[in-house]
């Protein structure tokens, strides 16, 4: 079962984790940090399933969840996540029209079951399909369970790390990334990789996707922070 994954959670490393463990279940996944950005991207990629922390900044996941379920895809499939034991919480997010609840500390293990679950019971994801999400930034193109990258139409090669990289990146074009966050990707694919190592593996995706590698506008520097990939075409 493959299916396209909305992960709101603003505590990075629990992101990062889900992103992952949705990834070795064969799904895609994008990842936000706030209510406001799940909001956005709910409605600019229609994911199969939305994975909602309740403790958000900006809008908080019952602000969420009332939204998405008043919008365009009202029967989009819900997972909360919360610190949140009281029944009162869990009633509300019931009542929302969350489809399940798990409180924290959680197993990824029982959250991919859950997730499996609730896929299963609302008709969406499936085996590889050829309208399976591709995760698109610009004239880049990533088909996360295909392991394809496109530039402008034309396929372009990546190591794993390299791939893990660009499909971060290209899951939130325009979001700055910082080493750290970036070598994260790269984790179980490099693992001896550095800080400074992500600097070769965006050098050599600048070879591949830039008409100049020298003047990147695609995959481009802020200085003092880190980089981004552009959600326009050149």
């Amino acid at each position: 079962m493959c299916a396209h994954v909305l992960v709101a959670e603003d505590d990075e490393k629990q992101a990062e984790l889900i992103r992952r463990s949705l990834l070795a279940e064969g799904h895609t996944a994008t990842v936000v940090h706030d209510g406001a950005a799940a909001l956005d991207a709910a409605r600019r990629l229609r994911p199969d399933l939305v994975v909602l922390d309740l403790m958000l900044p900006v809008v908080d996941g019952f602000g969420v969840c009332r939204v998405l379920r008043g919008g365009e895809d009202p029967d989009i499939p819900v997972v909360m996540l919360t610190a949140r034991a009281a029944e009162d919480d869990v009633l509300l997010g019931l009542e929302l029209g969350a489809d399940d609840y798990m409180t924290k500390p959680y197993s990824p293990r029982e959250l991919m079951a859950r997730i499996r679950t609730v896929l299963r019971r609302s008709g969406r994801g499936g085996s590889v399909r050829d309208d399976d999400p591709v995760v698109r930034a610009g004239g880049i193109s990533v088909h996360p369970v295909r392991h394809e990258v496109r530039c402008d139409g034309k396929p372009v090669e990546c190591t794993p790390a390299e791939f893990q990289i660009l499909l971060a990146m290209a899951g939130e074009p325009d979001r700055v990334f910082s080493r750290r966050q970036l070598l994260q990707c790269t984790r179980g694919f490099d693992r001896a990789s550095t800080e400074r190592a992500v600097d070769v593996h965006i050098m050599n995706l600048r070879r591949k996707i830039e008409a100049d590698p020298r003047r990147p506008v695609r995959l481009v520097t802020v200085f003092g922070v880190g980089y981004k990939l552009t959600g326009g075409r050149p």
